[in-house]
């Protein structure tokens, strides 16, 4: 949650689908798309950039990890090895259980997470104690979210369906913090007292 959260306020570094994306369980999604039938490493590294890496493409070293704790768990099977000029190339299948596993995390509803002590809260609060201008601080913030949703609306345009609703998703929570923005920015005065006291 730390990482996520942290990733949620830093938007001249990453992006809002990044934090979707080191949130998700990579297992998981790699089962997910073994349900088509089996794989190679590469072509599944390669599904998942093109569904779900658009911002943050998962490395080879982390396919791979990934699925010998998967084989090793019985989730997938290997279900052949093609050998050629380099090394050997396992292409995987989902087992039974592995798909039972699947079905069991797509019926678990996923947990809200309230940023009830975000890092931009912390930095308002401190500016605050130390006599530094909180407002200057929630201007650049509503600045450089206002950035990020203009690339995010671009994104959109020129994205499939797909795209689109990942950048929807991202700017419905942005819309949410430029509220919160305005609301912080409203009540600084009132803040400032009760944390000073």
């Amino acid at each position: 949650m730390a990482d996520t959260a942290g990733c949620a306020w830093r938007y001249t570094s990453c992006v809002y689908t990044l934090c979707i994306v080191t949130g998700m369980s990579i297992g998981h999604t790699l089962l997910g798309l073994l349900e088509a039938g089996p794989r190679h490493g590469y072509d599944l590294k390669r599904a998942f950039d093109e569904r779900f890496g658009h911002d943050r493409p998962l490395a080879y070293g982390q396919v791979y990890s990934t699925m010998s704790r998967l084989l090793k768990n019985g989730l997938v099977e290997v279900d052949g090895i093609e050998s050629g000029g380099g090394p050997e190339r396992k292409r995987y299948a989902i087992t039974d259980a592995g798909i039972t596993d699947v079905e069991s995390w797509l019926a678990q509803p996923e947990k809200p997470e309230p940023y009830l002590q975000s890092t931009l809260y912390t930095k308002v609060v401190l500016a605050l104690l130390t006599g530094r201008g909180a407002q200057q601080l929630l201007d650049t913030q509503r600045s450089e979210h206002l950035r990020l949703m203009r690339v995010l609306t671009q994104r959109k345009r020129e994205g499939d369906l797909a795209d689109q609703l990942v950048c929807d998703h991202a700017l419905f929570h942005l819309e949410a913090d430029l509220r919160w923005l305005e609301l912080a920015a409203a009540r600084l005065d009132q803040l400032a007292q009760e944390v000073r006291r």
